[in-house]
């Protein structure tokens, strides 16, 4: 392996975890919006309600696209976070589900009661106990898991037990 690709290898970890994340957090979405008999698209519509405010709403497929698009730049910066600390604390990469668990709840914990109620977003959010937890069942397996996982895979730290000693050691 080359030294520009080692070089390079947080910023693979960091598009890779962010859309791998991206891509099951919205899926998730759409379908449970869905089974609620709700068109999915309204998700991105809400999302896009973020910066538009109600302007987003009925919405357009424009502002649809706008709504994915936010999504998958917030599930990068939060890849990219978990990647940065991980190069400091390796033991982020070394038990990738443990922490990467205690991140999805991290993740939805910064989104729900920080970045929205501060966003543009027209309506007041609300809580209920069942919505609470599958929302940090989703958060778990389909953002904390797949950004430790890529970011563990992408360290070398899942390779093997000798690349995971040598990762702590380099750190």
């Amino acid at each position: 392996m080359d030294r520009p690709y080692r070089r390079h290898r947080p910023i693979l970890a960091t598009l890779a975890g962010g859309l791998a994340a991206g891509a099951l957090d919205i899926a998730s979405a759409l379908v449970l919006t869905a089974m609620r008999g709700r068109d999915p698209v309204v998700v991105l519509h809400y999302i896009a309600s973020g910066v538009l405010g109600r302007e987003a709403f009925p919405g357009t497929p424009a502002i649809a696209m706008l709504g994915l698009a936010l999504h998958f730049l917030i599930t990068c910066v939060a890849a990219g976070m978990y990647v940065a600390a991980s190069r400091r604390l390796p033991a982020l990469v070394l038990q990738p589900l443990r922490f990467g668990a205690a991140y999805g709840v991290a993740v939805w914990a910064v989104m729900h009661l920080v970045v929205v109620p501060l966003s543009a977003v027209p309506n007041e959010v609300t809580f209920t106990l069942r919505g609470v937890a599958t929302q940090l069942a989703i958060h778990v397996a389909c953002v904390g898991w797949p950004i430790a996982l890529t970011a563990a895979r992408w360290s070398g730290a899942v390779r093997s037990r000798a690349g995971a000693a040598s990762l702590a050691a380099a750190r």
